[in-house]
């Protein structure tokens, strides 16, 4: 990926966006914020993959972020919906269930999103999950069947499915809840990933795997949460190839 360098357009959450662009950067991608109708979707055309993040949708982002979807699904390109607080919140409830059906090559959150998402659950408190991960596994298993796409369930253990096969991943570390960002950061990582390799799934754990390494790496570093943002962007651009292989743990 870092020699391919893939454009990524991000349609994301106000309050972690620097946070996002840094992340990718990071991974070796190119952020390009672009979410304002009239140019989220020839953005979309070029971009190598997209992220649709609900953190804060307003009334014009929402607009862009149904254009970008819409061109993702004429041209076949790569997108990661990342439903942020949906079940407790209408309008980014009725907003996420209408990208669905522009059918998303994955879908990120947390247990009560993806559980909200399937039909299964009411959502979390706001952006919090009120759900653990292995409560929100037949949801996923359920929502990955019905949208084509790959569900990655994020916390202490991801789950990641695509409806045939489902893997856990283990590793990371809660200073990563103790940042603004680092789900927001992981949907765009995912659409880095997704970009640059032709089986999603595979590409949804290898970036959940990096992403749990780094984090671990950066909490060994760092003497707190304002430590360890600095430190797990560092982390995310030392890593390489061979440590997924020699840290990365999945069952």
């Amino acid at each position: 990926m870092r020699t391919t360098a893939p454009l990524v357009q991000c349609l994301t959450n106000a309050v972690t966006v620097n946070f996002v662009a840094n992340t990718l950067l990071a991974v070796g991608a190119s952020p390009a914020m672009v979410d304002v109708p009239g140019e989220a979707g020839p953005m979309a055309g070029a971009a190598s993959a997209v992220l649709i993040n609900l953190g804060t949708p307003g009334a014009e982002q929402r607009e862009g972020m149904l254009e970008a979807a819409e061109a993702c699904a004429d041209m076949g390109r790569p997108w990661v919906l990342d439903p942020v607080a949906v079940g407790a919140l209408p309008v980014r409830t009725d907003l996420a269930h209408r990208l669905l059906t522009r059918r998303p090559t994955v879908i990120r959150g947390n247990a009560s999103e993806i559980r909200a998402l399937a039909g299964a659950g009411t959502g979390g408190r706001g952006v919090d999950a009120a759900d653990d991960v292995a409560g929100a596994a037949d949801a996923a298993l359920a929502l990955a069947r019905t949208s084509g796409g790959v569900v990655a369930v994020s916390g202490p253990v991801d789950l990641v499915t695509d409806g045939r096969r489902t893997v856990r991943i283990t590793g990371g570390d809660v200073l990563l809840t103790r940042v603004t960002g680092g789900g927001c950061a992981l949907g765009g990582v995912i659409a880095a990933y997704v970009a640059s390799h032709a089986d999603p799934f595979e590409a949804v754990v290898t970036a959940c795997l990096g992403y749990g390494i780094a984090a671990e790496r950066a909490a060994h570093a760092a003497a707190g949460p304002a430590g360890f943002a600095v430190a797990f962007v560092d982390a995310l651009a030392s890593l390489r190839s061979a440590d997924l292989v020699a840290e990365g743990r999945i069952a």
